[in-house]
């Protein structure tokens, strides 16, 4: 299969590319996704304050607030990672909102009815505690919690598609997710550890080290696994052949999420254990996710150089745009020209358009990539006479 040459520039926009292009006619955005958009967060934002209610009516406001202010902490620390890995190419705000409420809302409710359903059946069938317990911890929760979080990310990959490029936004989709799940349970566990205590004291402290400090990122790492899976998915397959690979990722993330549990019952000395297992598991997931990162700027640069084959930029123009250093030295200049919102808006933009060329050399939903493309491109026109100062 040929893949489709870069539409031809006007020779007035060939000529202007290196300084400026002519005003273009604004991009007209459809609402169809606004609006499934925004009624996918009402409704997910219902169930995230169902959550909140029941974990008041159980904790109580007092413990609820404290472990709320404790689990804040946490929950900072891993969205400025997540800020980290999105800088590239930041996905819409829409989307990470309903992926966070989908984690702290819809994510833990299907979680916790399926322990109390599955507490209840144990219950009357009678039977060992410490069994149960122990089944709970390392099959229930992994396969419960990581089939409810990966589905959020499978249902923004069916919803918004044309955000969904490959296995870095797989990560940021999962990543906020999980953001959203640990931040109610850490409000569970450090609320529940405050009640039997009657009070913040050592053993809330050392809780909190463990799971806000030393392991933050724990559920991130676990459900990153099937965004990674989704985000092969999005360069393969449709949304049909998705759920195969939404799958495929919750078993990695299913023996890490059980490993992590399975760790309290069998290690007597933990944080050896952490040190030794958990901080290498990690660093290898870093590692992996800056790989996929790395290949997504050079997909940007060559994409970006085609167009500039084409006449929409100058060839010395696609490291600005397509490059770390570039991009700081394009944002210093346009901060100093007061230009830095538009400097920005253009940067994003033409690396959507690299994105969006992507699905059309791959063939993956060609009809709806080439509307991006033209809308994109008018944009860029317009932004880059904004830059003209």
């Amino acid at each position: 299969m040929t893949a489709p040459t870069a539409p031809a520039a006007s020779p007035e926009v060939r000529a202007d590319s290196a300084n400026s292009a002519q005003p273009a006619t604004p991009f007209k955005p459809g609402y169809g996704g606004v609006i499934l958009a925004v009624i996918g967060i009402t409704i997910l934002t219902a169930v995230a304050v169902l959550v909140g209610l029941y974990l008041i009516t159980g904790l109580g406001v007092t413990a609820f607030t404290v472990a709320g202010v404790l689990a804040l902490i946490p929950l900072v620390i891993v969205l400025l990672g997540i800020r980290w890995i999105d800088r590239w190419e930041p996905e819409p705000r829409g989307a990470l909102v309903f992926a966070f409420l989908w984690g702290a809302g819809m994510a833990v409710l299907v979680a916790l009815l399926v322990d109390a359903s599955v507490q209840n059946t144990l219950n009357a069938l009678g039977g060992s505690r410490e069994v149960a317990d122990f089944l709970g911890a390392v099959i229930q929760a992994p396969l419960v919690e990581e089939g409810a979080k990966g589905f959020g990310i499978l249902v923004i990959f069916w919803f918004a598609r044309r955000h969904f490029d490959g296995p870095v936004d797989g990560v940021v989709y999962a990543a906020t997710i999980a953001a959203g799940f640990a931040f109610s349970e850490n409000i569970l566990y450090f609320g529940g550890e405050i009640v039997q205590r009657g009070g913040v004291d050592g053993d809330v402290i050392h809780i909190f080290i463990v799971r806000g400090l030393l392991s933050p990122f724990a559920h991130v790492m676990f459900t990153s696994m099937t965004g990674l899976l989704l985000g092969l998915a999005a360069q393969r397959t449709n949304w049909f052949g998705a759920i195969g690979f939404y799958l495929l990722g919750l078993i990695p993330a299913s023996l890490l999420h059980a490993l992590w549990n399975g760790s309290l019952y069998f290690v007597s000395d933990f944080f050896s254990y952490y040190a030794i297992v958990q901080v290498p598991l990690f660093i290898g997931v870093v590692l992996l996710v800056v790989s996929f990162h790395r290949k997504e700027v050079r997909l940007t640069q060559a994409r970006l150089g085609e167009y500039a084959d084409a006449g929409w930029f100058a060839h010395d123009e696609v490291p600005a745009l397509a490059t770390g250093p570039g991009r700081r030295a394009a944002m210093a200049w346009a901060r100093q020209r007061g230009v830095g919102t538009a400097m920005k808006r253009y940067i994003r933009d033409a690396t959507r358009l690299a994105l969006a060329r992507q699905r059309l050399v791959s063939g993956r939903g060609a009809l709806r990539a080439q509307a991006d493309e033209q809308a994109l491109l008018a944009r860029i026109l317009a932004e880059r006479s904004k830059l003209r100062v």
